[in-house]
């Protein structure tokens, strides 16, 4: 386990050091700063369905304009295996939606740019004192459609990309030493965003999102959270009039929904 950390925390600082690196230097050009306000819905839960075996379901409705406009949809189904007490493995499959939005849209023919991807991740956990961290790497592999110009609803070809993720994300209890029903704790989290290897543009820095705020566990299966979310986010193509560098900063809200059912107990009551 200590070999597994120590991996993990160089992986943790490389990553960390990447993303810290890239946007300092893209800085130093001009650039294009595009400014959304966003409101994210989302949905996630695992569902155990053998002692070390869980399905992992979600769903991200994300909005720009605090929710009166459309910015992506996601839906995300994957297998949880829990490899040890603090160690769980997981992929599956993930459908992304993005729609034109700000200044300076992705999808930029006027319509809903579809994105298929597939996922691999390791989850390692820690406690220090009342904290409970996690953290998360995450290996993507993409499949963005490319719409045709003469028929923009249509989509002519996929571009494949790589991405690699790191998270580090925390719960605190604002009563106790642990979370019960019936209690508030603080939850944040920030995540960067990697992208390597070909068919990436100026965005090898891709992504990142911090959040911050307060949840509430209803039962121990189910929470609710609502969170400021704050993103940067670099986009492969230059601005088309002026070649200058997009990044989008987006602030707003996150409303999560976590529900999470045991299969395996209501099995055993049969």
């Amino acid at each position: 386990m200590p070999s597994i950390y120590s991996f993990a925390l160089k992986l943790a600082a490389l990553l960390l050091l990447i993303g810290s690196v890239v946007p300092a230097r893209s800085q130093s050009a001009e650039r294009i700063i595009d400014r959304n306000t966003i409101g994210w819905f989302t949905y996630n839960g695992d569902h155990q369905i053998a002692p070390q075996w869980a399905v992992h379901t979600e769903v991200q409705l994300r909005r720009t304009r605090l929710g009166l406009g459309r910015q992506q949809l996601l839906s995300r189904l994957g297998i949880v295996y829990s490899l040890a007490e603090r160690v769980t493995l997981s992929g599956g499959y993930t459908q992304l939606t993005t729609y034109p939005y700000g200044d300076y849209p992705t999808a930029n023919l006027g319509e809903a740019t579809p994105e298929n991807r597939v996922y691999e991740d390791i989850t390692l956990a820690s406690t220090y004192g009342r904290l409970q961290l996690t953290h998360r790497f995450r290996l993507e592999q993409r499949w963005l459609g490319q719409l045709a110009e003469s028929n923009p609803r249509r989509v002519e070809g996929w571009e494949y990309q790589n991405r690699a993720r790191y998270q580090v994300a925390g719960e605190l209890p604002l009563q106790g030493s642990s979370i019960d029903d019936g209690e508030l704790y603080i939850t944040f989290f920030d995540e960067i965003f990697i992208g390597f290897g070909e068919n990436v543009g100026r965005n090898v820095f891709n992504q990142n999102r911090i959040s911050g705020g307060l949840g509430y566990q209803i039962r121990d299966n189910w929470k609710l959270e609502l969170s400021y979310l704050n993103q940067w986010t670099q986009h492969a193509e230059p601005a088309p009039n002026t070649q200058q560098s997009v990044f989008e900063n987006n602030n707003g809200f996150r409303l999560n929904v976590v529900y999470n059912l045991d299969f395996t107990s209501s099995a055993s009551a049969d």
